[in-house]
């Protein structure tokens, strides 16, 4: 484990498992891998279906932005980047990005146990996978360019600009209350 100190909070790496932080209000409820490995295990890959880069990144994004909304606090550590082909998660790009456009395997049971997370975080991430998961990735794709949160950070014209927190959080906050 690797342990540093920015921005205010602890960051503890762990091998294999990825980002933590810890801050004022406590650690993060799950790392960034640990949700994209639990998407990874629901497509019904005997039916067909699977997941590539590009909707992986959908749903961890929605994962984050919904709980931000919800919750007030942040699923995972790290920040999510409006880039053009919508929000990505830069710690998780690293680790799929050599699968490009093809389908990325589930995990195995030694890389991960879904019961390892709490049920909880498995009841969200199960909603988030019913509200996302049955679209495709450019759908998935579509529907970030034309909400609020990609819209804001793209007027940079950058491909790096952070998608701001609290822009996911006020935004998919407001969505409920319709």
């Amino acid at each position: 484990m690797d342990l540093s100190w920015r921005s205010g909070m602890l960051h503890l790496n762990y091998p294999g498992r990825g980002l933590r932080c810890v801050g004022l209000e406590g650690m993060t409820r799950v790392t960034a891998l640990e949700c994209a490995r639990y998407f990874l295990t629901k497509p019904d890959r005997e039916a067909g279906d699977d997941i590539t880069h590009l909707k992986l990144q959908k749903l961890c994004y929605y994962a984050q932005a919904w709980h931000l909304a919800l919750h007030n606090e942040p699923l995972f550590a790290g920040h999510i980047e409006a880039w053009t082909h919508g929000p990505v998660c830069v710690d998780l790009w690293h680790n799929y990005r050599d699968y490009g456009a093809n389908p990325i395997p589930s995990p195995t049971p030694d890389e991960f146990d879904c019961e390892a997370l709490a049920e909880e975080d498995r009841v969200f991430l199960d909603e988030v996978w019913n509200a996302y998961g049955v679209y495709t990735a450019k759908y998935l794709e579509g529907l970030t360019h034309q909400e609020r949160p990609w819209l804001e950070a793209r007027r940079s014209g950058r491909r790096d600009t952070v998608i701001a927190p609290d822009s996911m959080r006020e935004y998919y906050a407001s969505v409920t209350d319709r």
